[in-house]
């Protein structure tokens, strides 16, 4: 699943594309949707709150509502830029939602959730997350909510994006690697490494959200980006010993973790 800097991207990139235009088409491939015409409502641009994407559009008239698009990747969601007739990237059959604007067509291949809602409702899509990693972070409210349940395990309330919004798989299992911390430890007996865990983590974030290629250890090769991650079939950087994978979660939300049982404890 993508990561906060991928969604934060994909804003950038529909922000730069789309903001201050007028809609010439819109075409939403969902059901609910189908009907839907807003061309002619100018686009007033587009934010990322964690993993979600919050397109705001303008009224088609005066007096009609103003609406935001709401938007979430999944797994293998993503939005593309194209100039009008260019060929598509993905297939067309994978296109969820298309908007067109003078010059530019932009496609929202295969995502998870699309919502048009009317803009006095935006807030509610985000009420249920925590702070936001790379928007309007509150560190003390991140860690009241992580330790209001001290014996969850640490892998699993940092995933948690009701906890924090933005940190995915991938940069827990690097955070909790460079922090020594076993993922499968209870949050409570973190203690006061927690504030400097997420500090990191911020760090991380905001290091790779200009970049198309995600590192943690600053190397950009492709076997030397990550500390732990996918590097089952490797010797842990600092140890030499080998990188454990395990499963963890509730059934139907387990995630693979990744981590060296030497250096992290």
């Amino acid at each position: 699943m993508p990561e906060g800097d991928t969604v934060y991207r994909a804003a950038r990139l529909l922000d730069r594309a789309l903001t201050g235009r007028t809609l010439t088409r819109t075409d939403f491939r969902v059901p609910a949707y189908a009907t839907v015409d807003l061309s002619g409502a100018v686009v007033e641009g587009t934010a990322s709150y964690g993993k979600h994407l919050l397109t705001r559009i303008g009224a088609t008239a005066p007096g009609a509502s103003s609406w935001t698009l709401h938007t979430h990747l999944r797994m293998e969601g993503s939005w593309r830029v194209f100039r009008p007739g260019e060929r598509w990237s993905r297939s067309p059959q994978q296109a969820r939602v298309v908007l067109e604007v003078p010059g530019v067509v932009a496609v929202g291949f295969t995502l998870g959730v699309v919502e048009l809602v009317p803009r006095g409702e935006e807030p509610a899509l985000t009420a249920h997350l925590g702070p936001d990693l790379l928007g309007a972070w509150d560190e003390e409210e991140a860690l009241r909510r992580l330790l209001a349940d001290p014996e969850r395990p640490v892998g699993e309330a940092l995933r948690d994006q009701r906890n924090l919004a933005g940190l995915g798989n991938m940069y827990v299992a690097e955070l909790l690697y460079v922090s020594g911390v076993h993922p499968m430890r209870a949050v409570g007996e973190v203690g006061d490494r927690l504030p400097r865990m997420l500090r990191r983590g911020r760090q991380m974030l905001d290091l790779n959200k200009e970049r198309a290629v995600q590192s943690t250890t600053g190397d950009l090769r492709e076997r030397e980006r990550h500390w732990v991650y996918r590097r089952d079939r490797s010797p842990c950087r600092r140890c030499g010993g080998r990188i454990r994978v395990e499963q963890q979660g509730p059934a139907r939300q387990e995630r693979t973790v990744y981590f060296c049982p030497t250096c992290q404890t």
